[in-house]
């Protein structure tokens, strides 16, 4: 697909601090469409879905932040992300928290089980976002989008998109690891998913540890979604996260990454989260997303 369909959903009640719902302003300002025009891609934008801010909604339950409000966005979130591939477009999702991609991979999923087909997923992340509300410290969302979308969470939250499974975890992978809390620890060996810590890629090198992962999303699957969060990067190079940890990827392993990703022609939708531009310096963040971007849509030093 030669479109792209930029999806922004600036949300941040799935997270602990505000600042996530300025990044796909952020992504914009960078220059994402003009890297991508550059490339030979055909940039449709559809803006933003806009959802309310915390200031004037209530909490609700302590152990599922912000639920009905989350559920409303990441399902027109759901439904546009299907719609984007209905019209042959490759649906580019900005966030916005982690919690986007409930809807992210509800919409995709749909499209394909339509086909009696399934995706496969490469999460590249310093957290599992495998937490559910009995298990999570914290009660946000954005700690439990993966979890939600293997079928383990809140009806409300699994039921976007449809009641079914979004995701086989015999088909996702989780890389860059470098913190989980035990509950996630729990649900990942229950579930059989794979995962790929730093010190993985410390012994393996970035080049093994993504040819596994693009084996394993790709095995008997219509196609790999990626979800990348910022937070994976290394604080040292991208600063504006909410929850940084160190000893992340580096630049150039991240690039690596993307470039692995674009050269295996099995990635059918992709989406970047958790930059906070208020936690950023000069917007530093986002220009790497972009940068990223950019290489993962085809860009080469020659």
């Amino acid at each position: 697909m030669r479109t792209i369909r930029l999806i922004g959903v600036p949300l941040d009640l799935g997270a602990g601090r505000r600042g996530t719902d300025m990044g796909p302003s952020a992504m914009r300002i960078a220059g994402l469409r003009e890297r991508l025009n550059e490339l030979g891609y055909t940039v449709k934008d559809s803006g933003d879905i806009v959802s309310k801010t915390p200031e004037i909604l209530r909490v609700g339950h302590e152990r599922l932040k912000y639920l009905n409000e989350i559920v409303r966005a990441v399902t027109a979130l759901a439904d546009a992300v299907e719609k984007s591939f209905h019209d042959h477009e490759f649906p580019l999702i900005l966030g916005g928290d982690h919690s986007i991609a409930i809807g992210t991979l509800a919409g995709i999923s749909s499209h394909f089980r339509k086909q009696r087909k399934k995706i496969g997923v490469i999460w590249v992340d310093a957290h599992g976002d495998m937490n559910t509300p009995e298990t999570s410290p914290s009660g946000n969302i954005h700690g439990m989008p993966l979890a939600i979308s293997m079928g383990v969470g809140h009806p409300k939250l699994t039921s976007v998109g449809g009641n079914f499974i979004k995701v086989d975890p015999s088909n996702t992978v989780l890389v860059g690891i470098r913190t989980l809390d035990q509950g996630e620890i729990n649900h990942i060996r229950e579930m059989g998913v794979t995962v790929f810590t730093m010190r993985d890629i410390d012994e393996q090198g970035i080049h093994d540890v993504i040819e596994k992962a693009i084996q394993i999303a790709s095995r008997d699957t219509a196609g790999i979604h990626l979800s990348f969060d910022a937070d994976s990067i290394d604080p040292s190079v991208a600063p504006g996260v909410g929850t940084p940890v160190h000893g992340g990827l580096t630049y150039r392993e991240a690039h690596y990454v993307m470039e692995s990703l674009h050269n295996c022609k099995r990635v059918v939708s992709a989406e970047f989260v958790e930059a906070n531009p208020i936690l950023d310096t000069k917007n530093q963040t986002a220009k790497i997303g972009v940068e990223l971007m950019a290489s993962f849509f085809g860009k080469r030093i020659i």
